[in-house]
C-alpha cells in the first residue's frame, strides 16, 4: 500500500531526530519554505498566526497566551476566542501594535504580499513561512514550530501520537478486501474541476482510509497540493467512480446538490448511486492532528457497512 511507504519515510525521519534543523550545539536553526534561516536563540513568545493550521498546531503544542493575533478565518477556533484579528491587507503599524516577535504565514503570502513581509522584517519581527505538502514534510514542520516556540518535546510527542493514530486507521482499512475497495474522485475546487496532487496530504488521507484515487494522472498546479483534471477527464471515467468526494471550505464553496446537478455528471456512477459526500477542508487538507479524524470520516463514507458512521 502507498501509505506504508509514507509511514516508512516518516518513521525514519522521526528516528533520525531531524538533525538538519540543528546547525549548532547551542543555537538551533530552522529553515522555512522561503529559505529563511532562523537562529532560535530563545523561544518566540508573542506570535501572530495567519493560517488556521499554524493556529491549531500552536494550540496542540500547549500555547495559548503566546498567540497574540490570528487570521479572520480562525475566529471560530474556541481556544483563540477574543484574540486580535489580522489580515494580509492590514498596514504594518497594526501588526506592530501588539508587539509580535514572530509572524507565521504561508508561502503564497510571501509571494503575494512582499511589501508587508519586508516591512515586518525591517521592524525586527521574525517571519516564518510554512505549508507542508506531504506527511513527512508535516512532521518536519511540527518540529520546526516546536523549536521556534521552545516546545520541541511536545512536537515530537505530536509526531508519535499521529503515528499511533495512523497505525490504527491502517489496521482498520486493511480489513477491506482489495476487490471491494472504492474508487474515488476527490474534488478540491468544483468551479474549476480540480482535484488534489497524487502525493498530497488529502490523497494520503483517502488512501489510508482504504480508497483508490481515480485521478492518479492529475497534473499538479504550480508545485501545490492542487491538481488539474477537468470535466472531460472526469466524465471519461464516469463508470469507474464509485464515490464522489469533495472538500468543503474556503477553497471550495460547494453543496451536494451542486455536484448532483452539474451538467453532464448524471452519467457518473457515484452520481447515479447518490454516493456524493462533502468533507471539511480542515480535516483533510490542513497539516494538523485532525487528519486522523479526516481519515476515519472518509472510511465511514466509503464503507458504512463496515465502519458505523458516528456524529
Amino acid at each position: 500500500m502507498k501509505s506504508t511507504k509514507y509511514i516508512g519515510i516518516a518513521l525514519l525521519f522521526i528516528f533520525l531526530m531531524f538533525p538538519s534543523w540543528v546547525l549548532s550545539k547551542d543555537i538551533p536553526v530552522v529553515r522555512d519554505n522561503a529559505g529563511r534561516k532562523i537562529h532560535v536563540e530563545h523561544p518566540y513568545k508573542r506570535i501572530i498566526s495567519l493560517y488556521g493550521a499554524h493556529t491549531v498546531n500552536l494550540i496542540s503544542l500547549g500555547l495559548r497566551d503566546e498567540i497574540v493575533g490570528i487570521s479572520r478565518a480562525d475566529r471560530r477556533i474556541p481556544w483563540v476566542k477574543g484574540k486580535r484579528v489580522f489580515s494580509y491587507h492590514d498596514g504594518v503599524e497594526r501588526f506592530l501594535s501588539v508587539k509580535p516577535d514572530l509572524v507565521l504565514i504561508r508561502p503564497m503570502i510571501d509571494r503575494g504580499y512582499g511589501r508587508l513581509i519586508r516591512a515586518l522584517e525591517s521592524s525586527g519581527v521574525m517571519v516564518a513561512s510554512f505549508q507542508p505538502r506531504s506527511i513527512d514534510e508535516m512532521f518536519r514542520y511540527w518540529i520546526a514550530l516546536g523549536v521556534l516556540t521552545g516546545r520541541k518535546k511536545q512536537a515530537q510527542s505530536m509526531v508519535i501520537r499521529f503515528k499511533d493514530g495512523l497505525k490504527a486507521v491502517l489496521n482498520q482499512s486493511s480489513r477491506i478486501p482489495g476487490k471491494k475497495r472504492k474508487r474515488v474522485f476527490f474534488e478540491s475546487i468544483h468551479s474549476k474541476m480540480k482535484t488534489f496532487s497524487p502525493e498530497s496530504i488529502a490523497m494520503f488521507c483517502l488512501e489510508s482510509a482504504g480508497g483508490i484515487n481515480i485521478a492518479k494522472d492529475a497534473i499538479t498546479v504550480r508545485n501545490t497540493n492542487i491538481a488539474e483534471y477537468g470535466k472531460e477527464r472526469i466524465l471519461a471515467r464516469a463508470s469507474q467512480i464509485d464515490v464522489y468526494l469533495a472538500q468543503l471550505g474556503p477553497m471550495n464553496h460547494v453543496t451536494i446538490d451542486m455536484i448532483l446537478n452539474e451538467p453532464g455528471f448524471q452519467i457518473i456512477k457515484a452520481i447515479k448511486d447518490r454516493k456524493v459526500y462533502l468533507i471539511e477542508e480542515e480535516i483533510v487538507s490542513r497539516p494538523t492532528m485532525n487528519l486522523i479524524k479526516g481519515m476515519k470520516r472518509i472510511s465511514e463514507y466509503l464503507y458504512p457497512e463496515i465502519f458505523k458512521i458516528k456524529r
